[in-house]
């Protein structure tokens, strides 16, 4: 049987710790026009942005 993961946030700022959890790491996917290479771009965005970020080029 496998160990149960433990997902709280340890830290002595519980409002701070409850603020991260509203944040979202997003990862687009480019391709070069020039080589036709990937490349990826990473960001953290507010969750309530996410939508607003993939719409942007």
């Amino acid at each position: 049987m496998a160990k149960a993961a433990k997902t709280a946030i340890k830290t002595k700022d519980q409002k701070a710790a409850a603020e991260a959890k509203n944040w979202t790491k997003v990862i687009r996917t480019l391709r070069s026009p020039k080589t036709g290479a990937y490349t990826f771009k990473e960001a953290m965005v507010h969750k309530d942005k996410i939508a607003e970020h993939l719409a942007a080029k």
